[in-house]
C-alpha cells in the first residue's frame, strides 16, 4: 500500500506524513527530499539554476519511482498533483490524502518562510495572502481529486491510520 499526501505548501504534508507512517508502521518518503538527493542540490537552487520546468520533470521521474515502494507514506510537493497528470497517477497507484487548510491558516504558516520557498521568493507579507488565495484556487481542482480529504487540525495521524487500517482489512476480507 502507498499513501500519497497532497496539499498546499505549508499544510504539513511532511510532518503529518511522517507521523502517519509511524502510526501505520510504514516507511516514509518526502518527495522533495528525494528530488534534492537525486539532483544534488536544493529545490530552491534547482528552481533558480534550471527553472520550474526542469524541476517538474525531475519531480515526475521521482514520483514514478515510488510505484515500487510497498507500505509507504509519500509526502509530495504542493504542486505535484497539478502537473503531468500526476494526481491521476497517484490515485491509480495508491491512496491519496489531501490535507485541506484554509487560506488564513496557510498564510500564517508560510509568512516566515518566504525566502525558503521558490514560489514565494517574490512575495512580501502584504502580497502573500492574495498569492495563497489565488494559487490555492488554481490548485483546488487537483487537490479535491484525492480519495480522502481531511483537515489536519481536526484529524490526527493516528486517527487516519485507524481508518486506513480498517479499509485495508475490509478490502482483504472482500467487503469492499
Amino acid at each position: 500500500m502507498r499513501i500519497y499526501i497532497v496539499g498546499f505548501m505549508g499544510s504539513g504534508k511532511s510532518t503529518y506524513g511522517a507521523q502517519l507512517a509511524s502510526a501505520l508502521d510504514f516507511g516514509f518518503l518526502d518527495l522533495d527530499t528525494q528530488i534534492e538527493e537525486t539532483a544534488g542540490q536544493s529545490i530552491s537552487s534547482l528552481f533558480e539554476d534550471k527553472g520550474e520546468e526542469h524541476f517538474r520533470k525531475l519531480e515526475s521521474e521521482e514520483l514514478i519511482k515510488t510505484a515500487t515502494l510497498q507500505n509507504h507514506v509519500i509526502a509530495t510537493g504542493g504542486g505535484t498533483p497539478v502537473f503531468n497528470h500526476q494526481m491521476e497517477w497517484m490515485n491509480d497507484n495508491g491512496t491519496t490524502v489531501y490535507l485541506r487548510l484554509f487560506e488564513g491558516e496557510l498564510t500564517k504558516r508560510l509568512s516566515g518562510d518566504l525566502s525558503l520557498r521558490p514560489l514565494l521568493k517574490d512575495q512580501t507579507e502584504e502580497t502573500l495572502p492574495e498569492f495563497v488565495y489565488n494559487t490555492l484556487r488554481e490548485r483546488a481542482f487537483y487537490y479535491h481529486q484525492a480519495q480522502i480529504v481531511i483537515d489536519p487540525l481536526q484529524m490526527q495521524p493516528k486517527e487516519l491510520a485507524e481508518i486506513l487500517k480498517s479499509e485495508v482489512k475490509a478490502e482483504a476480507e472482500g467487503e469492499i
